[in-house]
């Protein structure tokens, strides 16, 4: 964009937006969008309806209303947001999101390199997989590419940042050239759908993806680039401030449906939960259920509904009895009713002195010890060879439970079922946390960085504690703390793969076992236990291999995404509840 912008986006950066009358003289003036011809792109996820192209607010709140299932239309450049709104009041609502523009002449290059990844345009069926399956992870609605507008229409054009090591998609961004889409006089462009795997080791994907697409366009001679971004997004705006992005006095407006609720019902309780009881709040705020706040940084809270109130402390609750509870929190007693109903766990003991603890390391060679009542990963040292080592974890463990257990050793792949009702709902493979080296920076830097990302991707339930754990996992992998990780390797460093300690999932649901399956229910009935987090290792989750580790009776119904978890918790306590849509 030249520096002086046009007499329309100085209105519009001033809040004086000309009226649709107004717009459309503007846009005949120029030939550049004829009046009978409104414009709305597909996305593949829904539609983006250009309102100033529209004749009047009547037919742009009828082209909302025409929305289809499943899909998410949004109607942005909305001049007179009142006027649209006045047409479908029950049915439309006004995006609480901000609409921020950067000025080309404005955009400075990056300073640094960005290493690692490589961007380039999506072009095939796996390119759509993979940013589906990106989109899943988000939270987002996936693609359809037979839906898209054909690009020499003006359609959107999608592009992927594809990790140089594995090939795999760990980002993606939309962009819109507005002066092939409907002839802009102003030349712009706009940018949607920006998302980062979260579970993604490498730095700057996000900040890269909004370079390329502003460097692309201002390469086609456009002259900004403008995108919606959620109100309270404080992160997303920090790195578009720095970009040098500027608010830009817009609206958008969307059909209520149960894709948006977030948005039109209104913020639920204002608490401060972390995201295992958020879920759930959330979830019981959408359909209607009164929630009354007990104590937030504990996670309890009240559900309240047609005379009915139900207890909670995030995914526990007054369903779950004490018995059940106890059976769960000790796990001698877990390891007895599991056993007794014919199901697989290792050997276990107390630890005791050194030689009933050297007994039982000779005899199992390989040695994990736990507190007896520990969550969280805690005091947990896994794959002991040495009655060192041993010795020294039964000493860390009790600083968590003064008894501490030996189990032998099983080696495999960390399952997580959750069983709510006693039906499957959700299960993943949890994987160590895990570093990638630069051939820059030191080991431990690398997990100070990742812990960082893993943090902020959850809220700052996710950390990797720089513990003794985790220094003999990276002294047992050949390196130290301050050793340089050659650029391009991994090293995982932690042996545990509790999402508390910086582990990561792999939704495995759909390919869970029939044996899995069956097992993880007949352990929740063993338990008589109504929401349970079952842990198991296994070679693979399409085999019927395992043997139980451990019950949750508090499990993290967050972590499971995109697996209904909160709506079956719900359900559960307030079966005739059913969810609210527009």
């Amino acid at each position: 964009m030249k520096a002086n912008a046009s007499i329309y986006n100085q209105r519009l950066l001033r809040g004086q937006a000309p009226s649709y009358e107004r717009l459309q003289a503007r846009f005949a003036e120029d030939g550049s969008t004829p009046d009978d011809a409104p414009l709305a792109l597909h996305c593949g996820w829904g539609r983006l309806l250009i309102g100033h192209t529209y004749p009047d607010p009547a037919a742009l709140a009828e082209e909302l209303l025409n929305e289809k299932p499943g899909e998410r239309d949004i109607a942005l450049y909305v001049a007179a947001p009142q006027q649209v709104l006045a047409q479908a009041p029950q049915q439309l609502f006004l995006d609480p999101s901000d609409t921020l523009r950067l000025w080309f002449s404005d955009y400075r290059p990056a300073q640094r390199v960005f290493r690692g990844f490589r961007i380039r345009r999506a072009q095939n069926q796996s390119d759509w997989e993979a940013i589906n399956n990106l989109y899943i992870a988000r939270g987002m609605l996936p693609i359809d590419p037979q839906l898209l507008t054909p690009r020499h229409q003006g359609g959107p054009v999608y592009w992927i940042a594809e990790d140089e090591s594995s090939n795999a998609v760990i980002g993606s961004v939309m962009g819109l050239n507005h002066h092939k889409a409907f002839n802009d006089p102003e030349n712009g462009s706009s940018l949607w759908c920006l998302a980062v795997d979260p579970q993604c080791t490498r730095p700057g994907v996000g900040e890269a993806l909004v370079r390329h697409l502003i460097e692309h366009f201002q390469s086609r001679g456009l002259g900004y680039l403008d995108l919606s971004v959620l109100h309270d997004n404080q992160q997303a705006k920090n790195l578009y401030a720095k970009l040098g992005f500027r608010n830009l006095p817009t609206f958008a407006i969307k059909r209520k449906n149960g894709i948006n609720e977030k948005l039109f019902l209104g913020p639920g309780p204002q608490a401060d939960f972390n995201p295992y009881a958020r879920i759930i709040v959330e979830e019981a705020h959408r359909r209607g259920i009164e929630v009354q706040v007990d104590d937030a940084e504990a996670g309890l809270f009240t559900l309240i509904h047609g005379g009915r109130r139900i207890r909670c402390r995030e995914s526990l609750s007054d369903l779950t009895s004490a018995v059940s509870m106890t059976l769960c929190q000790d796990k001698r007693l877990t390891h007895k009713a599991l056993t007794a109903a014919g199901l697989r766990l290792p050997v276990q003991q107390l630890a005791g002195n050194g030689d009933d603890n050297l007994a039982f390391l000779d005899e199992h060679e390989r040695v994990v010890v736990k507190p007896v009542d520990g969550e969280q990963g805690q005091g947990v040292a896994v794959d002991l060879r040495t009655i060192e080592d041993v010795q020294a974890a039964v000493e860390r463990a009790r600083q968590f439970d003064s008894r501490v257990l030996l189990e032998s050793f099983h080696p495999g792949l960390d399952l997580r079922i959750v069983v709510i009702g006693f039906e499957v709902v959700a299960a993943a493979i949890r994987r160590p946390a895990e570093i990638r080296g630069d051939g820059r920076h030191t080991v431990g830097q690398l997990i100070e960085a990742q812990s960082r990302r893993r943090a902020a991707a959850t809220d700052g339930e996710s950390k990797i504690p720089m513990d003794e754990e985790t220094r003999r996992t990276v002294e047992d992998a050949g390196f130290t703390f301050d050793s340089v990780l050659p650029s391009g390797q991994s090293l995982a460093v932690r042996r545990t793969a509790n999402l508390h300690t910086g582990g990561c999932l792999e939704d495995v649901t759909a390919v869970l076992h029939p044996v899995l399956k069956d097992a993880a229910i007949r352990a929740a009935r063993a338990l008589d236990i109504p929401v349970v987090g079952l842990d198991l290792m296994v070679p693979a989750a399409d085999q019927p291999e395992y043997v139980f580790i451990e019950a949750n009776e508090r499990c993290g119904l967050a972590n499971h995404e995109p697996q209904p978890t909160a709506e079956r918790f719900v359900d559960l306590l307030f079966p005739h509840s059913l969810p609210v849509h527009g």
